[in-house]
């Protein structure tokens, strides 16, 4: 189970799936964000029956909880206040966030936090996987 709350009001919920901290770079692009989604979506970490990371979010009939996150591409290298020149400009990224949670609603549900807010997310890590996609390496 992972949800995020905004006010103290819980504005997304999941029991089964993906929680995704997602970022956008400056020069993130509806193409970066097609192979993405069909990453995501095909990405097979789920248990079968064997035990074994075999079946993607679809087998298992997963969600998806998307949270925006442009702290991901803070820069620390200069110094000890974290610069986010590299993250992609507010307006840019609301839109882009908007666009790839509705691809992957295409696919799966999907519910999300609110873009730009304090938000406190909360998560239950059943594994543990946690993995880093990066739309340079696809």
């Amino acid at each position: 189970m992972s949800n995020v709350m905004v006010d103290g009001k819980i504005c997304g919920n999941i029991s089964n799936g993906y929680l995704l901290l997602v970022g956008f770079k400056k020069d993130d692009t509806i193409i970066e964000i097609e192979k993405m989604v069909k990453k995501i979506i095909k990405l097979r970490v789920f248990d079968d029956g064997n035990g074994k990371m075999n079946l993607n979010i679809l087998d298992v009939n997963g969600s998806i909880l998307s949270v925006s996150q442009f702290t991901l591409y803070a820069d620390t290298a200069g110094g000890n206040r974290p610069s986010f020149t590299n993250s992609m400009k507010y307006d840019e990224a609301n839109k882009l966030y908007d666009k790839f949670n509705d691809m992957l609603g295409d696919y799966v549900h999907v519910e999300k936090g609110i873009f730009g807010a304090d938000m406190q997310v909360s998560i239950i890590n059943d594994g543990p996987v946690t993995i880093i996609l990066e739309s340079d390496e696809l």
